[in-house]
């Protein structure tokens, strides 16, 4: 996948995530600065961690006034539009799961093209795909989606690894497609369909 593809899916990603941010600080009640606040740190947590992970510093993110500005157009657009679809949970998860498809993809892509393997590069990008969130959930006095027993990681580790396979293999670049589409449709079915992780029997 060419250096254009990844930042175009980059771009979509932030602000996919940053949307769902932002309207999770509408639930919130919080104020346009709050607003903007959580779907900066949705947008751009995960590349943000992904970049420290392998020393590309500064991370892009504060690099290019383009992510920037894509997440807080994400921003505007909720802040506009908040009294349609601000207080829904619906709009919140499903975009959610998108970024996680799309940043699960492109987060094992930068890993293979920082030269690591196969399993490091599938771990950058759950790491990618789900750092935003538990940063948004955890700043909003949330459980993380992560940790509340939702088939959420899961999907996302699946794509990574489908990605790095991808990518290390140079295979052609629709298949990039398919380890999102995979880690898309298995999330969306998982919320709807209420699946879930094992979770331990008894309690302390």
């Amino acid at each position: 996948m060419t250096q254009a593809a990844i930042s175009t899916l980059e771009h979509v990603g932030i602000f996919i995530f940053a949307m769902s941010g932002a309207l999770v600080a509408v639930r919130l009640g919080l104020d346009v600065f709050g607003i903007a606040v959580l779907a900066l740190i949705t947008g751009l947590g995960g590349g943000v961690a992904r970049d420290v992970l392998i020393g590309d510093n500064p991370p892009v993110a504060f690099e290019s006034w383009g992510y920037l500005l894509s997440a807080l157009a994400a921003a505007a657009v909720v802040f506009t539009s908040s009294g349609r679809i601000g207080r829904r949970e619906r709009p919140i998860l499903v975009l959610d799961a998108i970024g996680l498809s799309l940043f699960c993809v492109t987060g094992a892509i930068i890993g293979v093209d920082a030269g690591l393997g196969v399993l490091p590069s599938s771990l950058l990008g759950l790491v990618t795909a789900v750092g935003g969130g538990i940063m948004r959930d955890v700043l909003s006095n949330r459980v993380p989606i992560i940790f509340e027993g939702d088939l959420y990681a899961v999907p996302a580790l699946v794509g990574s690894v489908g990605a790095a396979v991808v990518a290390t293999q140079e295979w052609p670049s629709f298949l990039f497609v398919v380890a999102s589409g995979t880690c898309l449709a298995w999330r969306l079915a998982a919320m709807f369909r209420g699946w879930s992780a094992p979770r331990a029997r008894g309690t302390i």
